[in-house]
């Protein structure tokens, strides 16, 4: 089985080929970075309009890297959502035109359920898993049952995690994307120098709080000698980046014990989304993993951020399943992986044990 995936939801565009055997057999990941970096973040309109611009010309490289030609597809794959809506019509119309030219049944991906399920694209791993999702735009903790099949835990009650690491990142002079230049800096950062909150540790329930944290690391920002010293800059960054580490090992920690309690036969904790790529928090969730019994898994660095492949591989998991979607489909700004969530509050989930 071949599926071609396509992946423009935010600032990388993208294009990949793969195979029911998990190869990759060809990938163009172009990245928007230089565009967006003079504003500090992803601009919509010019996140779109590069789409529009590139698109085309990756989809045919992915294409010639594999060594196949449209009729050699058993599918067409695109995220339609969530992300900026501007960018998801990009990739779900030109996800449509190949799959009308070609006679391929086209599925529109969750680009969340991308994520999800590439733990079965690089390790293959059976279902149920413990999922915590953290990226610019998400900060989740799922229970992945199968294939649409996903309960959420617990979800950030105010910004992700990868937002957070942006702004404080600006706010410290060092630059963008926040995440690795956070993480850079920190390698050179005192960790007893300064103390940050450890937002909503100890407290009940999965969900996460990134909002206060960065108001505090604001506030020693604006309390430090301006511009920045680089020794402050790096230390600042070590205290924000052991705050967020703690902080989300609390809530996985407590997620990891209501995954076991309500699906025992639960093997595996994996991270997955851009934030998935900090080295600090991969530690951290190693060892919460010793911890409860959970085996921790994490993508290559690669597929940790915004890639085709993904899409490519949720594509063929529909497909196995007999899925595909209508060529009327409707691109989504939003589009929750746990429909049944409840919305803006806390888990209320009691069993887990503090």
């Amino acid at each position: 089985m071949l599926v071609l995936g396509i992946e423009s939801s935010c600032d990388e565009t993208a294009a990949a080929v793969v195979n029911d055997r998990r190869e990759i057999l060809g990938e163009v990941v172009l990245s928007q970075l230089d565009e967006h970096r003079p504003f500090g973040g992803v601009v919509p309109e010019i996140a779109a309009r590069s789409h529009l611009a590139h698109l085309d010309r990756l989809v045919a490289e992915a294409m010639r890297r594999a060594g196949l030609g449209f009729a050699d597809l058993d599918g067409v794959a695109a995220t339609g959502g969530p992300g900026l809506i501007g960018g998801v019509i990009v990739g779900v119309m030109t996800g449509k035109a190949i799959a009308l030219a070609s006679g391929k049944p086209f599925l529109a991906v969750n680009h969340l359920e991308g994520h999800a399920l590439t733990p079965r694209l690089t390790h293959d791993i059976g279902f149920p898993y413990l999922l915590l999702l953290a990226s610019g735009g998400h900060c989740q903790l799922l229970a992945v049952e199968g294939v649409g099949r996903y309960t959420r835990l617990g979800t950030t009650i105010d910004d992700a995690a990868g937002e957070a690491f942006d702004k404080v990142a600006k706010m410290a002079g060092l630059g963008y994307p926040g995440g690795p230049a956070v993480e850079k800096a920190a390698a050179g950062g005192d960790p007893a120098r300064f103390a940050l909150p450890r937002p909503m540790k100890g407290k009940p329930g999965c969900d996460f709080s990134f909002s206060g944290l960065k108001n505090a690391a604001r506030l020693l920002i604006e309390s430090l000698p301006q511009p920045l010293a680089e020794q402050d800059q790096a230390d600042v960054a070590r205290a924000f980046q052991d705050a967020v580490a703690d902080s989300m090992a609390d809530r996985v920690r407590r997620g990891a014990r209501e995954m076991k309690s309500r699906w025992p036969a639960a093997r595996h904790l994996v991270v997955a989304g851009g934030v998935a790529a900090n080295a600090a928090l991969r530690q951290v969730l190693l060892r919460i993993g010793n911890e409860t019994g959970l085996e921790f898994l994490a993508p290559p660095l690669k597929l940790c951020t915004d890639n085709a492949a993904m899409i490519a591989w949720a594509g063929i998991e529909r497909l196995r399943l007999g899925q595909s979607d209508d060529l009327s489909f409707a691109p989504r700004p939003r589009w929750p992986l746990d429909p049944n969530a409840r919305k803006g509050a806390p888990n209320t989930w009691k069993g887990a044990k503090a």
